[in-house]
């Protein structure tokens, strides 16, 4: 059965780094779909002989505007890591886009990452395209409430899931980062624009050099923004971010219950379990559930 909308015109789905827009174009085609993949240069892996794809710049919203009219694209989903924003000699916009152009710069320049997303939307949107979100088309990735592999948090995990997030959807708020580690009631780490991974790293060389507690495990939590438009930039936990959680020696990952996509699940939660760790869903409007 195709996807909703499908009869609308051509799916496209804009492609960054990493294996998820992967995951949904399959799952799109499963779906009755035919989606034809934008390569964002620089950024996308190359993994895509199997599908229609044409490469397009980062801020080349003419580029992509042409490309939506060839191949009669009606719906666009954005997935994937993007590293770098465009450079202003990288930006080209055509006519439909013109008057949104100041707006642009300014988000580019000094917004964080929520807003550029949001602009974006805004931007292809401007095009004549619907916006939809990865959830949308493959909704079994989003995480559940509870736990998602065969480990429970014990009551200082859970006390340590609390304050973290709290830590992450004050971060949200300032549109800065999505996840924070809380070590033994302490916040030792947020996240910033290295991304979830490179703050794992960093609290490994912390625990390492001894300036967090090697008796305490802590945890890592990832929420949704407050404000963000969830059909961009998703949280998302897979193998990496296990393997890069064990490392810092955590006891575990919690992410937001419907808010935060799960990739790969039977390998990520094979790996927590070979690692002692849990996974767990939470939902932010049952405070303390695990108590």
């Amino acid at each position: 059965m195709a996807l909703a909308g499908a009869t609308e015109g051509r799916l496209a789905i804009i492609a960054g780094s990493g294996k998820l827009p992967l995951f949904l174009a399959e799952a799109a085609r499963e779906a009755g779909e035919n989606p034809f993949i934008l390569r964002l240069k620089n950024e996308a892996d190359p993994i895509w002989d199997d599908f229609d794809s044409a490469v397009v710049g980062v801020g080349d919203m003419s580029g992509l505007s042409a490309l939506f009219q060839k191949h009669k694209i009606s719906r666009v989903v954005m997935s994937g890591a993007v590293k770098k924003r465009p450079s202003l000699g990288e930006i080209h916009v055509n006519w439909k886009s013109i008057l949104k152009l100041p707006m642009a710069l300014r988000t580019l320049l000094a917004g964080g990452d929520d807003a550029v997303l949001k602009m974006v939307i805004s931007l292809i949107e401007a095009q004549g395209c619907h916006v939809i979100g990865a959830h949308e088309i493959l909704p079994d990735l989003l995480a559940t409430t509870g736990p998602i592999g065969g480990i429970v948090p014990s009551s200082d995990d859970w006390r340590d899931i609390e304050r973290a997030a709290d830590a992450a959807e004050t971060l949200g708020r300032l549109d800065v980062g999505q996840g924070a580690v809380c070590v033994g009631g302490r916040i030792v780490a947020l996240e910033g624009v290295e991304g979830t991974d490179a703050m794992l790293a960093r609290v490994a060389r912390l625990r390492g050099e001894g300036r967090i507690s090697q008796r305490r495990k802590g945890v890592l939590v990832k929420l949704c923004k407050p404000q963000q438009d969830i059909r961009a930039d998703l949280p998302a936990v897979g193998i990496s971010t296990v393997e890069n959680a064990r490392a810092a020696g955590l006891a575990g990952i919690a992410v937001e219950a419907g808010r935060a996509l799960v990739i790969e699940r039977e390998a990520m939660v094979a790996a927590a379990n070979a690692a002692g760790m849990f996974v767990i869903g939470i939902d932010r409007g049952l405070k303390g559930a695990g108590e």
